[in-house]
């Protein structure tokens, strides 16, 4: 996309009016593969990853649990890590461990 920047330089230099009227189709073609882009590097990561499959927190129901719902929401700004510090999710089954640790990677 880097050519394609420096002739869009070029070619609005010409100050075309055939260019011109072509500028908005551009700028939509661009943007849905930039968001194309961004949306297969996500799946990427996620993939490379492991994680069973994608969570985050709006699908954590926090009213049917026993977790303190502003805990997690301070651990899901990620501030830990920049002491480098440990999560550890202590639970037993069902209780959203693994949907908690899965939010907290993506």
């Amino acid at each position: 996309m880097h050519g394609m920047a420096r002739a869009v330089a070029e070619l609005t230099g010409q100050a075309s009016p055939a260019f011109e009227a072509v500028i908005p189709i551009l700028s939509q073609l661009l943007k849905a593969e930039m968001a194309e882009r961004e949306v297969r590097s996500v799946a990427y990561q996620l993939k490379a990853a492991r994680f069973p499959v994608y969570r985050d927190l709006a699908g954590f129901d926090f009213a049917s649990s026993e977790i303190n719902e502003a805990l997690v929401r301070q651990l899901h700004r990620c501030e830990f890590m920049d002491d480098a510090n440990n999560v550890v999710l202590v639970g037993g089954p069902g209780t959203g461990k693994t949907h908690l640790a899965t939010t907290l990677g993506v």
